[in-house]
């Protein structure tokens, strides 16, 4: 029976092309309405795996995953994918050699965000219409093709809708990448891409400060930094139980081991931190396609 992986929908997302590329044909590809939908999904044993967004270069972290997986359905990540984003003007074919008269443009918030150099130059003052993602833009557009509306979105989400790429690489930044979570309900999932190489090894904590202690948030540091464990980001999030209550999720660039991170997390607790374990995976990235500008 082929694994089940869901991912935020429908098809031809960012999400989607992460998945894709990591999992190729070997899987069942099941696209979700939301980021909690795919969650829910993975910890009510519907589906084995789900790939979530969790942090953009740009826009930062998505909230919305992490406080999730703290607060609702604790899951583990075991596994993590890096693509890049790049985002492109598309309309329907019969649109083509009009694609100038456009007067709404439709994707993800996030997307019309990403790309504010070139629509402030060729469509100033024109209305944006936000969809829940930039396949869902896409699919809209596909489905309309008398409306004088365009989508941004990805190359796999053109060829997916059967729409024309009219300016391609409209983002401002080149460097724009996306991380996405494989999530599932236990520490260990075996199974390792057969397209795309490892290029990293991280575990993720959560840890809680003791309440009114100083210098507790500079003793969890020193704690890691004494062992020499780099960390790759540290960051903090409400704990919704009153103003001032935060966690910090801390990824470290090394997979668990038996004294070096143990050791650290048995140093936290004894300082009165609460510590959880979130995952401890491998990453893997996504090249940058060959599209050129136009």
């Amino acid at each position: 029976m082929a694994i089940r992986v869901g991912f935020l929908g429908p098809r031809a997302t960012f999400t989607h092309l992460a998945v894709e590329a990591y999992f190729g044909n070997d899987v069942e590809q099941v696209p979700m309405t939301t980021i909690p939908q795919c969650i829910d999904a993975v910890a009510d044993g519907e589906i084995d795996l789900a790939v979530v967004p969790t942090e953009n270069a740009l826009e930062g972290s998505v909230n919305l995953t992490f406080d999730y997986l703290i607060h609702e359905r604790p899951l583990y990540i075991v596994g993590e994918i890096v693509s890049p984003i790049e985002q492109h003007f598309m309309v329907h074919p019969k649109r083509r050699d009009e694609w100038e008269n456009t007067t709404r443009i439709y994707s993800h918030s996030h997307a019309i965000a990403q790309c504010h150099k070139f629509l402030h130059k060729k469509f100033k003052g024109i209305t944006y219409d936000y969809a829940t993602s930039t396949g869902a833009a896409a699919q809209y557009v596909s489905k309309h093709p008398d409306e004088p509306v365009a989508a941004i979105a990805n190359e796999m989400a053109a060829k997916e809708y059967g729409l024309e790429i009219v300016r391609a690489n409209i983002h401002d930044y080149t460097y724009n990448h996306t991380r996405f979570a494989i999530l599932h309900p236990s520490k260990k999932f075996d199974y390792r891409s057969q397209t795309l190489l490892s290029d990293k090894e991280k575990t993720t904590l959560m840890v809680t400060l003791p309440s009114d202690q100083s210098g507790a948030l500079h003793q969890v540091l020193s704690a890691f930094t004494w062992r020499k464990l780099n960390l790759s980001k540290i960051e903090s999030r409400p704990m919704k139980t009153g103003l001032g209550n935060y966690f910090f999720i801390i990824d470290i660039d090394m997979l668990v081991d038996e004294i070096l991170i143990p050791g650290a997390i048995a140093e936290l607790e004894a300082l009165g931190c609460g510590v959880k374990l979130l995952g401890s995976y491998e990453a893997y990235s996504i090249k940058q396609s060959t599209m050129q500008e136009s």
